[in-house]
């Protein structure tokens, strides 16, 4: 089945790892709907308050630092038994909401019902985490390096793929059948995704396991470069400020359009489509593009986008009457400055941290950001929430408050980004993970892991015709 995702003729060099493609592809539906706006609109249909949905958004943040714990496993188990265990796992916790639709469809919403959702949530991305702390140092060491700019690209373009195929399947459900049906459906297009992308991982070859990592060391140097000033810790606070300005607007925002104007779950999940497609578009576009102009460009590009989207839905709030063409072109907009900024941040890092220390200091900015950025949507749910006659709401006049501060924060952010130090002749190889295109964001999560990347370097490939006969696995057809 790997064949549709490669040829082992014209891909001699990613034979071996041609199902960690198959895992991009089938992982995608899993993280899409677990964790993505799909849970969001399960949650409000079972009644979740704004602070609710916040902190079930926000789990998979908030958790990273457990990546920088997990990764002292490394060497004891192994890059592969972390990554099936984790995955394995996290599975489990895909049935809690499974088995929620059918109570509910049943019984009725009930709140109970939104806590073991929530819990369900957290022990998804707890076990996510662990796996999460061998995923990219694993590929490092198992993908030739002459090949990983050209495994991470279908990596990403694979996901990206499944992941929009996810969103208008998601959409045809809720247009076509009632609404706990569809989310079954759903969820159990998440659990085959998540049974699949095991298998695939297992298919993988293992790598040696890593020098031990001491956590008292780390504990010792990460104040360090959290407190002596630089242009990493400058960096950092400025890409810290954005996680917590851009990660509320899209729990909050689909939350919104549900308990507010009203809208269909299905005209929601096309907006995450056109979301989706303007991170990739800008993806591309930075592809072709970034190595010219420099990364500090593309950060104030997404900047701008930014304010011009809390513009937007500033005034939105006030009158609808802006339209629905309007709010379909923010999610667009949205995509697009997200990839712009997450995207352009791969390639600065590696400019402003030592080569001897950016196995740290990436994983720190990793682990701040997306702490952070955690941790923003959880306070804002509790600002947000209010209860109306037909049960919980969102604070209109809070949420009008929320993008009048997104907007301040994003011209802030611009003025300060534009003075950032980008040296343009120095060549660096940009951090390649995972996940970056399609989700930018969560991405940033990939990057706290402290096994040196650039110390796994798989064997290197042979030419097509070389070695044949031999008893390499790498030569054998």
């Amino acid at each position: 089945m790997w064949r549709w995702f490669s040829s082992a003729q014209d891909d001699p060099a990613l034979r071996t790892v041609r199902p960690g493609l198959a895992f991009a592809f089938f992982n995608a539906p899993t993280w899409q709907i677990g964790l993505g706006t799909p849970m969001v609109l399960f949650a409000e249909q079972l009644g979740a308050s704004p602070a609710q949905v916040g902190l079930a958004y926000a789990w998979v943040f908030v958790l990273t630092p457990v990546q920088i714990f997990a990764t002292a496993l490394l060497p004891r188990f192994g890059f592969k038994r972390v990554m099936l265990g984790g995955w394995r796992m996290r599975s489990f916790f895909l049935v809690v909401p499974m088995a929620l639709t059918m109570l509910a469809a049943a019984w009725g919403p009930r709140t109970w019902m939104v806590q073991l959702l929530v819990w369900s949530v957290f022990f998804f991305c707890l076990f996510r985490a662990v796996g999460a702390s061998a995923s990219t140092p694993w590929l490092y060491a198992i993908v030739p390096a002459a090949v990983r700019g050209r495994y991470f690209a279908s990596d990403q373009y694979l996901a990206g793929v499944a992941g929009v195929l996810t969103l208008l399947v998601c959409a045809a459900l809720f247009a076509f059948l009632p609404v706990y049906p569809a989310l079954l459906l759903q969820y159990g297009i998440a659990v085959l995704g998540s049974l699949l992308s095991y298998r695939a991982l297992n298919q993988l070859p293992d790598a040696p396991r890593p020098r031990p990592v001491s956590l008292m060391d780390v504990a010792r140097a990460t104040p360090q470069h959290l407190l002596t000033r630089s242009t990493f810790r400058a960096y950092l606070l400025l890409a810290l400020w954005f996680s917590v300005v851009v990660t509320p607007i899209v729990p909050f925002g689909a939350y919104y359009l549900k308990v507010g104007p009203g809208l269909s779950l299905s005209a929601i999940m096309v907006f995450e489509v056109a979301r989706y497609l303007g991170v990739i578009l800008a993806a591309w576009t930075l592809a072709r593009r970034i190595d010219v102009t420099g990364a500090r460009p593309f950060m104030l590009v997404g900047l701008w986008i930014y304010a011009a989207v809390a513009a937007f839905w500033w005034f939105y709030l006030r009158w609808e009457g802006a339209g629905i063409a309007g709010v379909l072109g923010s999610y667009f907009l949205i995509g697009v400055a997200t990839s712009c900024w997450s995207i352009a941040s791969l390639n600065y890092l590696p400019k402003i941290v030592p080569e001897a220390e950016r196995p740290l200091m990436v994983s720190i900015h990793g682990a701040v950001t997306a702490l952070g950025g955690g941790l923003a949507p959880i306070v804002w749910g509790w600002f947000l929430r209010t209860d109306s006659a037909s049960g919980p709401a969102l604070s209109v006049p809070v949420f009008g408050w929320f993008f009048v501060s997104s907007f301040a924060s994003s011209c802030l952010l611009a003025w300060f980004s534009a003075r950032l130090p980008e040296e343009r002749s120095v060549s660096v190889e940009p951090i390649m993970i995972g996940n970056a295109v399609l989700r930018p964001m969560r991405a940033m999560t990939y990057l706290v892991n402290l096994v040196d990347v650039r110390g796994l370097d798989a064997p290197p490939t042979p030419a097509p015709d070389a070695g044949r006969g031999t008893d390499s696995p790498d030569a054998r057809k």
